[in-house]
């Protein structure tokens, strides 16, 4: 699930439906998806897109998208720092930025017009629309792994316009800490 974190304000959202009620007043929206479909590590983005094809043309009907893709980065990815740097300076595109992440973590952070920059890390299971126009980095957590489905009205809309403002460099770019999660019942912590 996704986290919500305002530094300005020192504040912290990790309830969905407050994370959900707090992005939808600046434009954002989110959704978590939970019982989804079962996809191997190792799966091939035709077989990711396949596993998700009915969520894929609900989102495709309700937003105009034309086109989906998968994008699965590594600590491996050849040229990662270089593709990072696009998109960890402040910039903003014409088309709508809609991610569903498979697997993985990361941080979106918005600039709005009015109000503090927030900062949204997400993880497998979360679906997020930047709306274009919004100004906005992206960063990867300390794993640097994410594997997300992306939509597009226009490919060619997602062209990053930076706004050169320096406000991205006030902020690290470090995710909220480890997620614990439980051991099962029967397995050692």
């Amino acid at each position: 699930m996704a986290l919500v974190r305002i530094p300005d304000e020192n504040r912290t959202i990790d309830d969905v439906r407050a994370i959900a009620a707090y992005l939808a007043e600046r434009g954002v929206d989110y959704e978590r998806w939970t019982g989804g479909p079962d996809v191997a590590a190792g799966a091939t983005s035709d077989e990711v897109l396949a596993a998700y094809a009915e969520k894929i043309n609900e989102l495709k009907a309700k937003g105009g998208y034309t086109t989906a893709d998968v994008v699965d980065v590594t600590p491996d990815t050849p040229g990662l720092d270089g593709m990072l740097a696009k998109f960890n300076s402040e910039h903003w595109h014409d088309d709508d930025e809609v991610r569903f992440i498979v697997e993985g973590r990361g941080l979106f952070h918005i600039h709005p017009p009015q109000g503090p920059v927030f900062v949204i890390e997400v993880e497998g299971g979360d679906l997020i629309r930047v709306p274009k126009g919004a100004h906005h980095w992206f960063d990867l957590c300390a794993e640097r792994r994410i594997r997300a489905i992306r939509l597009f009205q226009d490919p060619s809309g997602w062209t990053p316009h930076y706004t050169g403002s320096g406000v991205d460099r006030r902020f690290q770019p470090v995710c909220f800490g480890p997620r614990y999660f439980p051991p099962a019942a029967g397995q050692d912590a």
